[in-house]
């Protein structure tokens, strides 16, 4: 019962993703079902797997449909990430914008093997189509006239959408994949993902309420 209630919201998700729609997302709407694990470490490299196994009939619908979901969305972040270097000088935004980008060139890699090894097609099913988590080109151009705090506001809205997004349908594939090493790697996702998110929501926080300068001294 819980594989079969965890395929369905994969399912739906890739559904509501409006693949094909093509219409913009706001990338501070999209949230995780469940808030994301904490996950206090200052620092945490990406997963590292073993080289993929199985054989083309060993892949569920599930599992090629989550794969190809993650390397479009991760076909769409790098190149956002790439921005960071030319916008901010922000030691602290650079360091995670590193950490994330590692991640999600080896869970990019790492799926393209095993969509090889499941004979699944090289194209992206999901090209040109603005989905849940994904940066429009819209956002693109805002974030390449942006420096500074008003950069690192945009980015970190787009950060969370997307890792909010992965986490949300890795978290389905755990459930409802066939493949073990498509699962097993869902499960790393899930993890970096929550570790991602718990390093920005302690960078991207508010600065904190200063009293009007003309207030009376208690």
């Amino acid at each position: 019962m819980r594989r079969s209630a965890a395929s369905t919201v994969l399912v739906a998700v890739l559904l509501v993703a409006g693949c094909g729609t093509g219409q913009p997302r706001n990338p501070t709407s999209t949230a995780a079902t469940e808030p994301p694990a904490v996950d206090l470490a200052p620092t945490r490299p990406p997963t590292v797997a073993p080289a993929p196994t199985g054989t083309p009939g060993s892949f569920s619908p599930t599992d090629i449909a989550w794969l190809q979901l993650t390397v479009a969305m991760a076909e769409r972040l790098l190149p956002v990430l790439e921005l960071v270097p030319a916008r901010t000088t922000d030691p602290a935004w650079r360091r995670l914008v590193a950490q994330v980008e590692a991640t999600e060139r080896a869970d990019l890699d790492r799926a393209r093997r095993l969509l090889a090894v499941a004979g699944a097609p090289a194209t992206n099913p999901h090209e040109g189509h603005d989905m849940p988590g994904m940066v429009t080109a819209e956002q693109v151009t805002a974030l390449r006239a942006a420096t500074g705090s008003p950069f690192h506001r945009l980015l970190a809205g787009h950060l969370r959408a997307h890792l909010a997004q992965a986490v949300r349908i890795a978290g389905a594939e755990q459930h409802a994949g066939a493949q073990p090493a498509t699962t097993a790697m869902a499960g790393a996702v899930v993890r970096d993902g929550n570790a991602h998110l718990a390093r920005l929501d302690r960078l991207d926080q508010p600065p904190s309420a200063a009293p009007p300068a003309n207030a009376p001294a208690r």
